[in-house]
């Protein structure tokens, strides 16, 4: 009987091994569960988001899918502290065992499966936990379940140690794991909750990750502070237990309160965050295609055309594909992208248009309207406009188109547009709750004062600095790139080129007198001076332009061609096709965004060449591998002789005429500039160059009829030239940028063409187009 009992354990003994290796067999052949292909574990599909990089290395921002925001982080970029730290915790036998720790499972078996012991702890390895994430989509919902699942996990765990280094196996699972707070991966957890690197990493830095490892909800430490500080403290004893720490180091670091350097993830907020969404916009778009523009899209078509064909950065994405034929997709593919912009400087230029915006203009511009029944437009409107321009904003929101689509009416709409509701609204100041009505909120934001603002290097078109607007989460339209505005006097110095191109001279003389013009179409046009300083007298070209002299501008457009100065704008690279070629477009009526404006102004720094903006310098794919490089576009559009004598009369501008109160911000260095002002002073515009550094500033308001009333404030002198001053005062204060105050630009020898210097008597003032026309 005894014998027939062995006899029987053995057969089933061997029949339950026989029956192990059937079904590991089946498993490990795909015929029972899922088992990925040998491809999927040579190449896990990760996705990584693509990182955006500064000139001087910082990260901008990421791009990536909602729940993928995962930036690549090889083994040699862990710090020993994150690897010590999850060994010790999750696999302390991990470089031991080839994917399944025997001595771990049995205990685990025994303790948890046959004693109920609930803290036994788990058998699972480090490779088997990175098999569940890699390739168990869905989670068990039962313990049934769950035992299915395990088997699996081991096969696919021996044979991901069969295909990788234990190094990698490591850096795939903390590439992987998911730290919540739209941190994915390891690099983002670190930069998320302590702004590090993960090589910085300090030891009860990464013991708070690596806690997070058995359960982010519970253990977040943004939620739970005592309890993720209790969990990490947990994993500091593991470390002690395997020797990673002493035991006086683990008591130290447990008596550590748990601080967090907490940055939330978000393409909203940061730096650069207007030319991160340009970039984007940019890299991803596709080839056009004229039914997809609206009959009003005329001039986007044009450009998003010109741009595929000669720009290469421009639909990027679908020029470019990857060794599998696929195309490059921004979200997943984990690239890194090198772009020309600054950090230090890019944090310049946003901090000299906030304090510009929030501290001295926003407060005059309030003090300014309060009290009036039309604010904040202009009095010159009718009830009826003002109405109108409210009701097109109201359709643009997407409040409005979501209960269209819903089906709501527009009685209901408009009823729901002026209930009063709880909402949070910006201020310069901080957020503020408040209760309004949706239609009160749309007139609330127009209150705000817009700037666009670009700088870049004459010489090579790298963009050094890139400011959409004062606050991307709350105003998102480019006024940098995208947005275009009257440019008033600005365009000045366009003409004057084209006047030294057809053999003018800065010291010519003109009688400053009024002058009338005849267009085209026989009407008479005089153009008025904000003052009729030096009436009668003799000045010169030169005198003109540093003096922003509307009858000088018109003595020159009575002797050139207007069709010529529309050519010539557009040569300087401005796509607008909508261009006038009329007398009166010697005043900048014309509309042009400030990165076109500030990439023609670098003819006159470049003796005549212009450069267009460069934004990105290369672009790696997620290995290191260099797939795309890019150079400067540039071209001659004006002789060596035209920019220098431009170069006279621009200096002129800042040395004695209307720009001269940049000086007040301590620039002393060799610079040419302009300022403008449009109709009813709407647009404010300054740009400024030195030797190496071009840069425009236009503010205004979202709508033409928001401005100032007075020249005052409303002038370009005011509104622009601000911010450029406060700029350069940063960025030559920065010794590590190596600007420098004493640069000069390369004159010809003895290069003077008028001898002498002619003042405006110390008035700095700057005519809009209300004070032009008749």
């Amino acid at each position: 009987m005894i014998k027939k009992t062995i006899k029987a354990l053995w057969i089933f003994l061997a029949a339950l091994m026989l029956l192990c290796v059937i079904i590991f067999a089946s498993i490990a052949y795909g015929w029972i569960g899922y088992m990925p292909p040998v491809e999927e574990l040579e190449n896990p599909n990760y996705k990584f988001a693509t990182e955006i990089l500064s000139e001087d290395g910082k990260v901008l921002g990421t791009w990536s899918l909602s729940k993928e925001n995962r930036i690549y982080t090889s083994y040699d970029e862990l710090s020993n502290n994150i690897i010590n730290a999850l060994i010790a915790t999750e696999d302390v036998r991990f470089t031991d065992h080839s994917g399944i720790d025997a001595k771990a499972l049995v205990r685990a078996v025994v303790k948890r499966g046959l004693l109920f012991q609930k803290n036994a702890g788990g058998g699972s390895t480090i490779t088997q936990q990175l098999a569940k994430q890699l390739f168990t989509e869905e989670v068990a919902k039962n313990t049934l379940q769950r035992l299915f699942q395990k088997p699996i996990e081991w096969v696919i765990a021996v044979k991901l140690e069969r295909y990788y280094t234990k190094e990698e196996i490591l850096s795939m699972y903390l590439n992987k794991f998911d730290f919540l707070n739209n941190a994915v991966g390891i690099k983002t957890a670190a930069y998320t909750y302590f702004g590090r690197e993960p090589k910085d990493l300090t030891v009860e830095e990464a013991a708070t990750l690596v806690g997070m490892c058995k359960n982010p909800s519970l253990y977040n430490p943004v939620r739970f502070n005592e309890r993720s500080k209790g969990r990490r403290n947990v994993v500091l004893g593991q470390m002690e237990k395997a020797d990673y720490i002493t035991e006086e180091e683990r008591d130290s670091l447990q008596a550590l309160p748990l601080k967090l350097a907490y940055h939330r993830v978000d393409h909203k907020e940061g730096l650069a965050t207007y030319f991160r969404e340009y970039l984007r916009g940019v890299m991803a778009a596709t080839k056009p295609d004229r039914s997809d523009y609206r009959a009003w899209q005329k001039q986007k078509y044009y450009e998003d055309s010109l741009n595929w064909e000669t720009n290469p950065l421009y639909g990027w994405c679908a020029k470019n594909k990857k060794k599998d034929g696929s195309n490059y997709n921004l979200y997943t593919d984990g690239l890194k992208i090198y772009t020309t912009i600054d950090s230090r400087m890019q944090k310049y230029a946003e901090e000299a248009v906030t304090e510009h915006l929030s501290q001295d203009l926003q407060p005059k511009f309030f003090k300014e309207k309060k009290g009036r029944k039309k604010a904040p437009f202009t009095n010159l409107l009718s009830d009826e406009q003002i109405a109108q321009i409210l009701d097109r904003a109201m359709k643009q929101t997407d409040r409005y188109r979501l209960m269209k689509e819903n089906g709501a009416s527009e009685a209901e709409i408009r009823k729901a547009f002026n209930t009063k509701q709880p909402m949070t609204v910006f201020s310069w100041q901080g957020d503020k709750d408040t209760l309004l009505t949706p239609m009160d909120s749309i007139k609330y934001y127009k209150y705000f004062l817009r700037a666009g603002f670009m700088s870049m290097d004459p010489i090579n078109g790298y963009v050094k600095a890139y400011v959409g607007g004062p606050n991307y989460t709350n105003f998102q339209y480019d006024m940098a790139m995208v947005g275009r505005r009257q440019v008033g006097s600005t365009i000045k110095p366009y003409l004057y080129a084209l006047a030294m191109e057809n053999g003018f001279s800065p010291c010519d003389e003109v009688r400053h007198v009024e002058q009338t013009l005849i267009d085209e179409n026989g009407t008479p046009w005089t153009p008025r001076n904000a003052n009729n300083k030096r009436y009668g007298e003799m000045v010169t070209i030169k005198w003109g332009l540093a003096n922003s002299d509307n009858w000088v501008t018109a003595y020159l457009m009575s002797k050139l061609n207007p069709y010529a100065l529309a050519r010539l704008i557009q040569s300087f690279g401005v796509r607008n096709r909508d261009i006038v070629p009329s007398v009166s477009l010697s005043l900048g009526p014309c509309e042009i965004s400030v990165g076109e404006m500030v990439s023609a102004y670098t003819a006159f720094a470049n003796k005549g060449i212009r450069v267009a903006p460069l934004f990105v310098t290369r672009i790696e794919d997620s290995d290191g591998n260099v797939i795309s490089t890019f150079a400067p576009q540039m071209e001659e559009v004006i002789s060596a002789s035209t920019a220098y004598k431009m170069l006279v009369m621009l200096r002129a501008v800042i040395n004695e005429g209307t720009g001269g109160r940049v000086r007040r911000y301590g620039i002393t260095a060799d610079m040419g500039g302009k300022t403008g002002t449009t109709n009813l002073n709407s647009d404010g515009w300054f740009m400024g160059f030195t030797p190496s550094l071009v840069s425009g500033v236009w503010v205004g308001g979202e709508e033409r009829d928001i401005h100032f009333d007075g020249i005052a404030y409303g002038q370009g002198a005011s509104l622009a030239l601000p911010i450029w001053g406060k700029y350069m005062k940063k960025v030559y204060d920065d010794k590590s940028l190596g600007y420098d105050q004493q640069e000069r630009f390369n004159m010809p020898e003895g290069f003077e063409p008028c001898a002498g210097t002619e003042t405006n008597d110390g008035k700095v003032t700057e005519p809009g187009l209300d004070e032009l026309f008749n």
